[in-house]
């Protein structure tokens, strides 16, 4: 579940994590940002791997021309404001994470830069987490239900003797729209 990796010849149920990061990038391209950076986990991580495909298809597709700006971290609050320092350093006003807490993170450094969320900088994170502090948390929420239910319907037909398919599942995501992202500032 969640980081099905290519070697192991078994079921998988994911989130389409690079539809969800192309989401979460034309949301604030639609916001008029231009400089958007992404603040990813490990690339040793299927997840990550997709987030970071997902942020460069919407960036060439979205922004041809822009940079591409990306800081390779651990999902952690730490690692979102280091990513943060990074990124906004690099002219970013939006922000993806790839995960709420690194999202919190996120906003922390851009505190920490006398910048604020979501006027200078609009920050989008991942997972939906439970109500957080302000600003409520614009995010990608991911179908734990469903998938969930997959893979228990999946688990529940092996045992009843059915050999079940070793491709994977992916999901579809939604944005959640909150109060950490609004339109780019203005140069």
């Amino acid at each position: 579940i969640n980081g099905n990796a290519p070697t192991i010849k078994a079921p998988g149920f994911a989130t389409d994590d690079r539809r969800a990061t192309r989401m979460a990038v034309d949301h604030l391209i639609a916001l008029g940002h231009q400089r958007i950076g992404l603040a990813m986990g490990p690339m040793r991580m299927v997840p990550a791997q997709r987030k970071r495909s997902g942020y460069e298809d919407a960036m060439t597709e979205g922004l041809p021309g822009e940079l591409l700006r990306m800081v390779e971290t651990l999902y952690t609050y730490e690692g979102g404001v280091s990513a943060a320092l990074h990124l906004l350093e690099q002219g970013c006003t939006g922000i993806v994470c790839s995960s709420d807490v690194m999202a919190l993170g996120v906003v922390q450094g851009a505190r920490q830069t006398g910048r604020s969320v979501p006027h200078d900088v609009s920050v989008i994170g991942y997972d939906d987490s439970p109500p957080m502090p302000a600003p409520p948390l614009t995010t990608v929420r991911q179908p734990v239900d469903a998938i969930c239910r997959a893979a228990v319907s999946t688990l529940l037909a092996q045992l009843g003797g059915e050999r079940p398919s070793d491709t994977e599942m992916l999901f579809a995501p939604d944005l959640i729209v909150r109060d950490s992202t609004a339109a780019a500032p203005i140069d």
